[in-house]
């Protein structure tokens, strides 16, 4: 048993031939340069891909797989020729009538059979089946019975964003509401929480945390994944480690501090300002509407049973957020370490200072332990890294 790297949710900007796919995606984020950006210059051994259902995305992975760049593994998923292995997926929205706002789910899927099969099967409930995250015409609990007959995963994305997510507008108070319980195989936590707050909610201790990137450029993957313990990259052993199978499991997740999310904080929907949770206008300009934060909204929904032992969560601060980290100084870390997993957890601080200097050397050193002073993010903003570092 391994330790692997693992982002599960990233965007395919456009088609090899130029289509849009993710419309808000960047052009370069190609399934290509997907594959191989993830191998290197990040690091990462298995990479969820979540707009697989597009054809025009389908053929590319038949071509690829002619070319012999792609191999498909006898137990699931993709082998590019760098090592890096695709787990074939699908984001979609649901707003049937059970729900209270659009949900935002994933679907994976073992190989190219079950793949296109689901493609035909979607491309008679969206409206555009080369678009990404398509609201479906077709119920949760129907969309959970297809994605299970065809051997695949169901794991609701981003929970606890405002806009389009499990908590964030889809149910009052429970995912009974619209799923069917026994057919989520984790749940996605998002970028303004982390494992102690959702373990605060009594009915997600049955299922596995995942922390991913929901990449829309190549820069974006992996500021947020898993270290997954398995036999090797697969999509049964990454099935096995979410059912905690024989060894395997989810053995780390690594998520950006839940200050750096867009939504951690309530804030005025006018003027962005941060505000009391219960106060009825903002200070600031009078306003009354806000968009209400992760960290309030979770509190709505605690329980008070005993939370089960999780995974450790650890703070992820990506290189690109560090200040003093540009362009050139991230490329001279490359060229000396190899990719950024090596450069987040393996480098020695020593090794950090004589490639760089020791000021840059000691934010990274501090981004891996949590030790970096944050402004809080909230309404759709970004949190930032302050030089000053955080001695509490």
């Amino acid at each position: 048993m391994k330790e692997y790297f693992a982002d599960l949710h990233v965007h395919i900007g456009r088609t090899a031939k130029g289509r849009a796919v993710k419309i808000t995606g960047s052009r370069t984020l190609t399934l290509q340069n997907i594959l191989r950006y993830s191998g290197e210059p990040k690091g990462l051994h298995m990479t969820g891909v979540i707009d697989c259902h597009s054809p025009e995305v389908i053929q590319e992975i038949e071509e690829l797989i002619g070319t012999g760049e792609l191999m498909e593994l006898e137990d699931g998923g993709f082998q590019h020729h760098n090592g890096l292995v695709l787990i074939p997926g699908s984001e979609l929205e649901i707003y049937d009538e059970n729900c209270k706002g659009p949900i935002h789910v994933l679907a994976y899927f073992p190989d190219l059979a079950a793949l296109k099969s689901f493609s035909a099967w979607l491309s008679e409930r969206v409206t555009n089946i080369h678009l990404s995250s398509q609201r479906i015409y077709a119920g949760g609990q129907e969309l959970q019975r297809e994605v299970k007959s065809l051997g695949g995963l169901f794991i609701p994305a981003h929970i606890f964003t405002p806009f389009k997510s499990l908590y964030g507008k889809g149910v009052r108070n429970s995912l009974a509401e619209v799923f069917l319980p026994g057919m989520i195989d984790a749940v996605e936590l998002g970028l303004s929480s982390n494992t102690e707050m959702a373990n605060s909610i009594t009915e997600l201790h049955d299922y596995p945390f995942l922390t991913n990137s929901d990449a829309h450029s190549l820069a974006k993957i992996a500021r947020e994944y898993n270290s997954i313990t398995m036999e090797s990259p697969s999509f049964k052993e990454l099935g096995m480690a979410l059912r905690n199978e024989e060894g395997r499991g989810i053995a780390a997740n690594y998520g950006l501090d839940p200050l750096l999310g867009k939504y951690y904080e309530t804030t005025c929907s006018d003027c962005s300002t941060i505000v009391p949770d219960k106060g009825e206008e903002c200070p600031e300009c009078g306003h009354t509407r806000k968009i209400r934060g992760v960290k309030h909204r979770i509190e709505d929904l605690s329980g008070e049973a005993i939370p089960p032992a999780r995974p450790p969560y650890i703070p992820q601060v990506p290189l690109e957020y560090i200040p003093g980290l540009g362009p050139k100084t991230m490329e001279k870390l490359l060229n000396h370490f190899g990719t950024e997993m090596d450069i987040l957890h393996f480098v020695p601080k020593v090794k950090l200072a004589e490639a760089t200097t020791e000021p840059l050397a000691d934010s990274i050193h501090k981004a891996r332990i949590g030790r970096l002073a944050i402004h809080a993010g909230g309404g759709g903003k970004y949190g930032k890294v302050s030089r000053q570092n955080n001695n509490q």
